[in-house]
This record gives C-alpha cells, structure tokens and sequence, in this order.
C-alpha cells in the first residue's frame, strides 16, 4: 500500500514509518519544512513537506493514499493552548477531511490515554483502571493538553458518523529509542543527572514504543471503525518507575514520596516560577498527583491479538541506551 504517516519525524512516527517500511509499504512522510530529520535518516521514504494549520497542503499529500496512520500532534508546553487547538483539533479535522475527499480507505488515530481524563481510583488504585469506555471528566484548563486530545477524538467520531473508516489508539506513557524531542527533559535523563530526589503520589502506565508500533498495525488490520484501544504496557506507582529507571541508569534511587496535598498546593506557584525552576516535569501537571493513571489492556488484547509486551524496565533500558549515542 501507499501509506501517509503525519508527524513522521516523531517518536512515534518515524518508528511507524520504519515498520510500514519492513513490511513492504510505501511510506510518505508528511512533516513540517522545520522537523528535524534525523529519525528518519537513511529510510526509503517520500517526504511530503506542509502543515497542519496549513490543510490547503493535505490533498496533495493524500493523492493515491491507501491509508494514513495521523500521528502528528503538539509536543509544546501548557502555556500556549492556542497552538495546542490548532494542531491537535483542528489539524485532525483537517486530515479527516483531506482523507475523505480523497478516498482513503482507512485512518489510523494516534490520540493518547490522556483523552479519557482522570482516574475514579478508590482506596486501592488496581480495583479502579480505566478503560475505553471512561468519559472525559476533568477542568480543560488544568489539563489542555488531554482536553485537546479528547476534543480531536470527537471530530473523529464526527467523520465517523459520516462514513469514514477511522480507528483511534490511545497510548499511555512511552519509553524507547527514538525520542528525540524529549530526551534533555526525559524523566530518565533527569533521573541519569541526579535531579530527581523524591516521587510524588500516584501512578502510570508506561509502554515500550515497539509495543506502541505494534499496536498501531494490529489496529489497522483488526481495528472496528469508530473505537478506541489503549495501548499499554505496566502499571506501576510513579515511586516504582523512579526506583527501576534508577536501577537502569546505575542512579541513587529516590526513596521519599511527597503527599499530594503538598505538591497540588505547589502547582500555580510553580506555574509562575517554572521558567527559574528547572522541574522535572511541567509545573501544571502538578495538579495530577495522588491519581493513579492504571489501564485495563483487555479489549486491545482480545480484539486486536496484543497479548505479549516488552518488560518496561527494557523500554528504560533501550532508551537510556539510545540517548547515549545522541
């Protein structure tokens, strides 16, 4: 087939556009005049330059495409949520347009886990986990970044409804070679450099990108139109993933766990003084502490055959490798 990869010189994307490649696909790469190449170095790969907030550039783009996997989106910070819309909601409308005008037989949505909103956890957070069938629930300003998500997950169903075949994957948090735009603020980098003392309250789901990719195809050959599948890989306490990443960097794990009271009371102050501050993650998601982001990977099991992933402490592994020899 000829395949349109969006944000394909992304983490993501580029590890698409690398799969699609060994399985015998032609890859169009549709990337920004200003993205960095170096992902996609010496792959054999026809490179389509445009803009999401430009769509007067997708039909070309999409000219005798079979499928586009539309994996581009906002990697900037929480403070311009401007930019945040226009390319996660409006450049997804965009893409599904230029996909339907074209006849493209089938779309593969990369939204995010962050799209379903904030955890109900109890007591014990494992009684609890999410699936796709949790409903957006949190203030927008708190967590643009996720509303934005779910806002591009909307205009998919809209498409939908109108016809076109779109699946959407939502992974969790990912680990791996490739991660290019976040390696200097990577939360192993951090942990590598000694400037991750303490872990807050709560938890994540981390997955290796490799099982993310995988993903992605199984979506695409079994995926049903109109649904949603998580893509993961362990849940662990944010403590726990502090400890193994520390283990993988031969660093001084953090043995101190800051109550949530405190650092959600930590949040707009930080907010003000981030630029100074030199956090390990962005001030505004300080509010999300003491939730337990834990994921039920069932339906992406059954459904789409996920039933084997890379240990999360080889996903620390091959990225702390990875950002060695960068």
């Amino acid at each position: 087939m000829k395949v349109l990869v969006t944000g394909s010189s992304g983490f993501v994307g580029s590890n698409l556009c690398r799969a699609l490649i060994a399985q015998g696909h032609q890859v169009r790469a549709f990337h920004r005049p200003t993205s960095m190449l170096r992902l996609l170095d010496g792959l054999p790969v026809e490179h389509v330059i445009g803009d999401l907030t430009q769509p007067e550039g997708l039909p070309s783009a999409m000219e005798g495409v079979d499928a586009v996997f539309h994996a581009a989106a906002w990697m900037g910070g929480h403070d311009q949520p401007g930019r945040q819309y226009a390319v996660t909601v409006e450049g997804t409308r965009s893409v599904l347009q230029a996909a339907r005008k074209a006849g493209v037989a089938r779309v593969v949505h990369t939204s995010s886990v962050a799209a379903l909103g904030i955890p109900r956890n109890g007591p014990d957070p494992s009684s609890a986990l999410m699936n796709e069938n949790h409903a957006w629930n949190y203030r927008p300003d708190y967590y643009p970044y996720g509303y934005a998500k779910y806002l591009a997950e909307q205009e998919v169903q809209k498409f939908v409804a109108s016809g076109l075949d779109v699946v959407i994957v939502n992974p969790t948090l990912v680990f791996g070679p490739g991660d290019l735009y976040r390696q200097s603020a990577s939360i192993i980098t951090q942990v590598a450099e000694r400037r991750v003392s303490a872990a807050i309250e709560g938890g994540i789901n981390c997955v290796h990108i490799d099982d993310v990719v995988a993903g992605h195809l199984a979506a695409f050959e079994c995926g049903k139109t109109g649904e949603r599948y998580i893509l993961g890989g362990e849940n662990l306490t944010h403590l726990q993933m502090l400890q193994m990443i520390a283990s993988v960097v031969k660093a001084p794990p953090p043995n101190l766990v800051l109550p949530t009271w405190l650092v959600r009371s930590m949040a707009v102050p930080a907010q003000w003084f981030q630029t100074f501050l030199n956090l390990p993650i962005d001030a505004a998601l300080l509010r999300l502490s003491g939730f337990y982001f834990f994921y039920d990977l069932s339906k992406a099991s059954n459904e789409l055959g996920l039933v084997s992933h890379h240990p999360v402490q080889q996903a620390f592994e091959d990225a702390f490798a990875w950002f060695k020899t960068k």
